[in-house]
């Protein structure tokens, strides 16, 4: 079980930086591929100075409250965090997967209900072409640039 995920410290000026939710996405990944069977950030949920915290440790977070103005601020490592927790559920499984291609990275789960999770990412400056095969099955896809996303087969 990995637990306290942060990618770094505090700077208001990188509400928006996605380069933070590319590094939770690959560590999420290479963590669920080596066998990792759930994963947590260490705050989903901090004010808008990154805290509170008793030594002054003020970190990035998933979700930022401006606690003044009372609102939410969703960074970009919500909505990577957001392509696990939203289609692998409880109890998945997670099944062997790999990609032929050294500039994409997956991981798949396989739901109690039978559906097939893959989760991919395109870390890279280029749009780039793929196909998933499952058993015999094949389909094409496409990944934009410094993208993830997640496919789900019934």
């Amino acid at each position: 079980m990995f637990t306290e995920g942060c990618v770094e410290k505090f700077d208001a000026e990188k509400y928006q930086h996605w380069p933070n939710a590319e590094r939770y996405g690959r560590s999420m990944i290479n963590d669920f591929n080596q066998g990792t069977v759930g994963w947590t950030d260490w705050n989903i949920l901090l004010d808008q100075t990154g805290g509170p915290n008793h030594v002054g440790n003020f970190c990035f977070a998933p979700v930022h409250a401006d606690v003044a103005k009372g609102e939410l601020l969703y960074t970009p490592s919500y909505y990577y965090i957001g392509h696990f927790s939203k289609f692998i559920r409880p109890n998945a499984k997670r099944v062997s997967s790999t990609s032929s291609r050294s500039s994409l990275s997956c991981t798949s789960f396989i739901n109690e209900d039978g559906s097939m999770v893959t989760v991919v990412m395109n870390q890279t400056d280029q749009e780039i072409p793929y196909k998933v095969y499952v058993g015999s099955q094949a389909i094409e896809a496409k990944i934009l640039s410094h993208a993830i996303q997640t496919l789900v087969a019934k």
